[in-house]
């Protein structure tokens, strides 16, 4: 029975001492009828996150990755020292209000056949994300690329568009790491996170390694989270190359034809 199986809350930090309680918070008390732990992986923060999360919360365990390893290998150093039915990876930047999370678990559970469920993400504003996408193809992200810059810049036909499409639980391709549980034996199968992402798009060839096994991806639009997207980008000054260096791997995994064709366009337009 769903209910009674156990689930393994692991969050990266990196320099979060800011946002953390508000994702603890959100957290403490409000995941039953599951036995919990939560685990913080600390990526060699310098702003004091592991010693605030040890006096703040004493409940949650800590560990120390010993450098900062991004966030694919940091999950994983969770991922092994935990043991649950489930594993929820939770970015510090959000917050789950009542019963989010025991609905996306419950999401999952459901369905047999699948082996990842991704929540609702809210922004700031309350508008949702763009947190479930089709593969990654060079058509693909075109057209999110065309629809990302109009939904920012609030066309209402797009947002409402995209509104509808938020509201709607379904299979999808991929749903965002931000927030996403996982049946624990389907993350054994496939070895955890493919470490060679830093950060960005392990979530991505996480869904795509599910599927190649023949399990599902779920996007559970009634589990809503908040999400306070791009908060601690201005901590990490090598952000954008680290993006785009994850693009690449991707590709080169995935879709090996058209990798040198994105390398040159990145460097061509100085990204990489």
């Amino acid at each position: 029975m769903a209910d009674r199986d156990s689930l393994a809350i692991i969050i990266v930090t990196f320099n979060s001492v800011d946002e953390i309680d508000g994702c603890l918070q959100s957290l403490d008390g409000y995941t039953a009828p599951f036995p919990t732990t939560i685990t913080v992986v600390d990526n060699a923060s310098s702003d004091g996150t592991a010693e605030h999360v040890r006096q703040r919360w004493p409940s949650v365990r800590v560990i120390d990755s010993g450098g900062n390893f991004g966030f694919a290998k940091a999950n994983n150093i969770g991922i092994r020292a935990t043991e649950s039915d489930y594993v929820l990876l939770l970015n510090p930047d959000t917050v789950a209000p009542p019963g989010a999370i025991q609905t996306l678990v419950r999401g999952l559970a459901s369905d047999p056949e699948a082996a990842i469920a991704g929540a609702r993400l809210l922004g700031p504003t309350g508008f949702p994300e763009l947190s479930w996408g089709a593969a990654i193809t060079p058509w693909n992200e075109t057209k999110q690329m065309v629809v990302s810059r109009l939904y920012l810049r609030k066309i209402r036909t797009v947002v409402r568009r995209m509104d509808r499409l938020s509201r709607q639980a379904r299979e999808v391709d991929w749903v965002s790491g931000a927030c996403m549980v996982i049946r624990r034996a389907d993350l054994d199968a496939v070895g955890g996170l493919d470490e060679r992402y830093f950060m960005y798009n392990e979530d991505v060839d996480l869904c795509v390694e599910m599927r190649k096994r023949g399990r599902r991806t779920l996007y559970v639009a009634g589990a809503e989270v908040l999400h306070d997207r791009g908060k601690s980008a201005p901590k990490n000054p090598e952000l954008e190359r680290r993006r785009q260096l994850s693009h690449v791997a991707y590709y080169e995994k995935h879709l090996p034809m058209w990798a040198p064709l994105l390398r040159v366009y990145l460097q061509a337009t100085r990204k990489l």
